[in-house]
Order: structure tokens, then C-alpha cells, then sequence
């Protein structure tokens, strides 16, 4: 029996190395995909391009455009003083956000008055218009603040006393809220699922059109020794996939890992018997590699990355829908991959996870091999 299994792994491995395409699909795509989505998913918002309508033109409004040009999330496009030119820069997407201040900007401020700052933005890109209006918001305060200390400052002979709040906020595990260091680590997961899903599933395609398939199946070989065969090359191509792109996320893009790299190899490994499980399954109803791509593409490989919470929050997601990532594997592998990335937490704290997500596994990967078993029998 172990020599029936290890005959056909070296079969395997020797085809794949025959197949140059599978090659590059299987070890070179994974680091350029993560490459590219290490820095292409990237939520951080900066150099919002903005342009200034100054009515005032007075040294505060300067000093208060100053303040929001050189916070670091903003590039000013121009200062401008007719309110009617900023339709034109944002119509013609140069300015995602127009500030206006208003006329006696200066005068009101140094009298102690309320004044209204009007902000005009761009709302075609959602994100980047919720991000920018809270800059624009946390920066006009904290100049407010600011001159409202100077006053105190320059009033304290008078020995009035003013109670102050003092927020004092920490982050815990992305101290500096790098989008990277969140989308990275679920990029494992993703190459993960699309490297084995798919070499699995166009490899046993492969093998049924050009009909060799057939040849092993007349073999003394039994069913699940030629299942075992045919997937441990690809266990093995997972397990290098892992160590390529831990060590591209550590040394190229220096995302922490906090946690385990031990225990982040052994759920790797039980999230590896889901993604084997559902190429299996594909390569059962594809009678072709034209077909085993669409099926593992658009009815299970992008099902589960638009819902595990690798692009959209679940929290945001309708009820129902809700209820449907609780049977998706990337859901839970996200979370630990996650967790041992960024919190540095174990076993102790990841285990619900670890059970649930080797449950899937185990019956996506029995209900595919029984599938198997009757196609080739």
C-alpha cells in the first residue's frame, strides 16, 4: 500500500515538473500576488488631494489651511477665493474635498465666536470620503483646542480654574493602525485557498481528459490510495506556499508575527483538508479544466473571500447572510491567522476556532472523497 501511494506522489511531482505552467501557477504566483495585494489592499487613506476656497484671506485662515496641508493626510491642489470654482476640481476628480472658509473667518475666531467651516466632498469613493470628513473633523478640532489653550494661556492672572477631560486612548496589536499588517496576514489565507483548490482540482481534470485517469483506475491501485496520492504533492506544495509567504510578510513587508509560527503551520495544515476537500469535489462535476476553473472561481473561491471578512466587515452584512459565513473555512482561518499574527495569542484562545474550522474540513473532505469514490468507480 505505501509504495502504491509513493509511486503515485512521485508521478505527480514528476508530471508537475514536466508542466512549467503549473509550476509558476504553485510557487512563483503566490509571492507575486502577495506582492501585489501587500501593497494594493491597502485601506489607509492619505494625500487626499483637496482644494481651499480662502474668502477670508486673513493670517488665521492661512494658518488654518497650513494646518490641514501639513497634517500628512491631505495635498493641497490650490487656494482658491470664488466659491463657484471648486464644481469644476471635484467634477473633474483633481479634488476629492473642498474647504471653504467663510469671509470674517479670522475676525469671528479672535472675537470668541462659533464658526462654520463648509466641506464639499467627493462621495463617489465612499471610503475615502467617510475617512477624509473624519480628518477634516478630528483636525479642525484639535485646532480649536489649540487656540482655545492659547487663550487659557494668556488669561491665567485671572486664576480661573477649568475642568478638563483628558482622554487618554491605547491601541493593542496595530499600535499604528497600518491597514497592512491586518490585510497581509489574510492574504495566507486567500493564497492558500486559491494555490490547492485549484492546482487539485485542474490537476485531476487534467488527468481525466488526457485519460490517464481511467489507465489508473484498472490499476490494483485502490480508491483512497490513489486519492492520498494525488493529494500530498499538493499538501507539500501548501506547506512551501506557507514558508514562501511568512517569510516575504516578515522580511519584505516587516509584518510581526507575535505568535507561534508552529501552531500557525498546524492550522494551516487543517485549513489545507477544506481547500483539498472543495478542489476534489470541483474536479468530480468539471469534465474539463475550462470548467474546473469557473466552478472553483465564482461559485466557491469568491463566495468565501467576499464573505470571511477578508474584504467586508460581517458585522455590516444582512442577517441572513450572516448565518452563511458561519459554514465558510476563510472565516475562521482568518481569524487565526490573525490572531497568532497580530495578538500573539495560542492555542488556549483560538481553539472554538481550530474545532470548527477541522469540522468543516473533515465533511467537506468526506462528502468530496465519497463523491470521488463513485465517479471512479
Amino acid at each position: 500500500m505505501k509504495g502504491r501511494i509513493v509511486h503515485i506522489v512521485k508521478k505527480e511531482f514528476l508530471q508537475f515538473k514536466k508542466d512549467r505552467k503549473m509550476f509558476g501557477l504553485s510557487l512563483a504566483a503566490p509571492i507575486l500576488q502577495l506582492l501585489l495585494l501587500g501593497y494594493a489592499a491597502n485601506i489607509d487613506v492619505k494625500n487626499v488631494p483637496v482644494i481651499i476656497c480662502d474668502m477670508d484671506n486673513s493670517r488665521i485662515s492661512r494658518e488654518y489651511s497650513q494646518t490641514i496641508t501639513n497634517s500628512g493626510y491631505f495635498v493641497k491642489i490650490e487656494t482658491i477665493d470664488n466659491i463657484n470654482e471648486i464644481d469644476g476640481y471635484i467634477d473633474n476628480s483633481k479634488a476629492s474635498i473642498g474647504i471653504i472658509i467663510p469671509m470674517g473667518f479670522g475676525r469671528d475666531v479672535i472675537a470668541g465666536k462659533t464658526v462654520q467651516i463648509q466641506g464639499i466632498i467627493d462621495g463617489s469613493d465612499s471610503n475615502t470620503a467617510t475617512i477624509g470628513m473624519n480628518y477634516i473633523t478630528m483636525i479642525t478640532n484639535k485646532y480649536s483646542q489649540e487656540l482655545s489653550i492659547n487663550k487659557i494661556e494668556r488669561v491665567k492672572s485671572l486664576k480661573i480654574n477649568l475642568q478638563k477631560i483628558n482622554p487618554e486612548i491605547r491601541v493593542w496589536y496595530n499600535t499604528e493602525l497600518k491597514s497592512k499588517y491586518f490585510m497581509i496576514p489574510g492574504v495566507l489565507g486567500l493564497l492558500l485557498m486559491v494555490t490547492t483548490l485549484m492546482l487539485t482540482s485542474l490537476a485531476i481534470v487534467k488527468e481525466k481528459e488526457i485519460g490517464t485517469l481511467e489507465q489508473l483506475i484498472v490499476t490494483p491501485i485502490k480508491p483512497y490510495e490513489l486519492i492520498l496520492g494525488k493529494l500530498i504533492p499538493f499538501v507539500i506544495i501548501g506547506i512551501i506556499d506557507i514558508i514562501l509567504v511568512l517569510s516575504v510578510a516578515a522580511l519584505w513587508f516587516r509584518v510581526p508575527i507575535k505568535g507561534n509560527v508552529f501552531l500557525l503551520f498546524f492550522f494551516s495544515i487543517t485549513f489545507l483538508i477544506s481547500t483539498l476537500g472543495l478542489g476534489l469535489f470541483v474536479s468530480t462535476i468539471a469534465s474539463n479544466q475550462q470548467q474546473a476553473m469557473i466552478v472553483s472561481m465564482f461559485f466557491i473561491m469568491m463566495p468565501m473571500m467576499y464573505l470571511s471578512g477578508f474584504i467586508f466587515p460581517i458585522e455590516n452584512m444582512p442577517k441572513i447572510i450572516q448565518l452563511v459565513t458561519y459554514v465558510m473555512p476563510l472565516r475562521y482561518y482568518f481569524n487565526i491567522v490573525r490572531g497568532i499574527f497580530l495578538k500573539g495569542v495560542g492555542f488556549y484562545e483560538l481553539w472554538l476556532d481550530f474545532l470548527i474550522l477541522l469540522l468543516l474540513g473533515l465533511i467537506i473532505f468526506t462528502l468530496s472523497v465519497s463523491r470521488f469514490k463513485k465517479k471512479i468507480g
